[in-house]
């Protein structure tokens, strides 16, 4: 049996860590290399761009145009060097199609990268179940979403100085798609998890924390309910992490996770979990930095990547008001640009947003101020050059 285990392990770890991981090694890249980068990245900017680098963009539903807005100003002033194919794709504007998804799905295709917003699932049930946003995962084979919980200097919370990553399988378990009524007033919602899926997201989970120097993986569950379902995910991630033999290996149950969280989440290292508890602690461990506009995600499958907010909210009271913060998005297109190996912007991008709160001069009204989606983003782009600086 345990050669059996061993022989699948490896068979999933050539076929995955030789695609997913040299496609992905631009955004994984071990702690001293990021250093080494980072270094050299401040040290002077590019003479030129070598090449244009073309992005899908999807702006989304809600403030998601306002916040790609932001982005393209903040690119502009700093002169990235990058080109943005646009694709509007709304279940709630009427903006989605099957066409257009294929439109959208061919350009990602193409150029690999993409930055989106939320795209927003209406709860009425009109004939489908599956939403663009899960077709779009699906399709792309979307499996792994991270979301990097980092506390911002000069934003003060109930735990400063955290630093804690999420990663969640996102194409499979409660989001399946799979309801039917079987008797009338009595509906039956099916949970998939499988070996497969569950083995490849464990193993992302602690080829991560390899790569980027941490110590410890935990496994978030409900196998004392759920035996056989994420009894499976547990055993899964039990079995990988015996070729990690230097990564600490934990499981929590999902309630206790919320609890321990919000009581003592500097216990936490790199958390795995299947999809909705996922989505669950996302939102949770945003709170606890500062809400859904500070915290950058992105989502990864063996060739593609795309960018957006680690807590995926439309925001739609505050559409055309000018009140969304930015930083979320800015800083996830500052980690797409460091996937593309720009290295200096994405360092000039993520220093200038960080000096804008660590200043605390500027501060939109989720985090305690009054400035708008604009102010901030001239505060960003007036401290993009250090040397313009006083």
């Amino acid at each position: 049996m345990a050669a059996a285990i061993r022989g699948g392990l490896s068979a999933l770890s050539k076929g995955l860590s030789a695609h997913w991981l040299q496609q992905s090694s631009r955004g994984l890249r071990v702690a001293h290399g990021l250093c080494c980068a980072s270094q050299s990245a401040q040290a002077a900017p590019p003479a030129h761009a070598d090449s244009i680098f073309r992005v899908t963009m999807i702006p989304g539903d809600g403030v998601g145009p306002e916040l790609m807005t932001a982005v393209k100003e903040v690119f502009k002033a700093g002169d990235v060097p990058v080109e943005f194919e646009e694709f509007h794709l709304s279940e709630v504007q009427n903006t989605a199609s099957e066409g257009k998804l294929e439109e959208v799905l061919g350009s990602m295709r193409t150029n690999r990268v993409a930055i989106k917003g939320k795209i927003h699932t209406p709860m009425e049930y009109k004939g489908e179940l599956a939403s663009y946003e899960m077709r779009l995962r699906r399709k792309l084979d979307l499996f792994a979403n991270v979301v990097h919980v980092n506390s911002l200097p000069g934003y003060s919370t109930r735990h400063n100085n955290l630093d804690l990553v999420i990663i969640r399988e996102q194409t499979e378990g409660e989001y399946s798609s799979l309801e039917h009524e079987s008797v009338t007033g009595v509906i039956a919602c099916l949970k998939i998890i499988t070996r497969e899926k569950s083995r490849r997201i464990a193993k992302f989970a602690f080829d991560y924390a390899t790569k980027k120097g941490r110590s410890k993986v935990t496994a978030v569950h409900k196998a004392n309910i759920m035996k056989l379902g994420d009894g499976l995910f547990l055993q899964s991630c039990a079995e990988v992490a015996e070729f990690y033999p230097k990564i600490k290996y934990e499981n929590m149950i999902i309630d206790n996770c919320c609890m321990q969280l919000v009581q003592n989440p500097y216990q936490f290292d790199v958390l795995v979990m299947p999809n909705l508890y996922g989505n669950i602690i996302d939102n949770l461990a945003a709170g606890l930095v500062g809400g859904a506009g500070v915290v950058p995600g992105e989502s990864y499958s063996a060739e593609y990547a795309v960018f957006e907010t680690g807590a995926r909210h439309p925001f739609a009271q505050a559409v055309g008001r000018n009140i969304a913060n930015p930083t979320a998005m800015l800083l996830s297109a500052a980690n797409m640009l460091r996937h593309l190996n720009l290295e200096y912007h994405s360092h000039m991008v993520t220093e200038a947003v960080k000096r804008v709160i660590k200043l605390g001069k500027v501060k939109t009204r989720d985090l305690g101020g009054y400035s708008t989606t604009s102010d901030f983003v001239r505060a960003v782009i007036d401290n993009l050059h250090p040397t313009h600086l006083r």
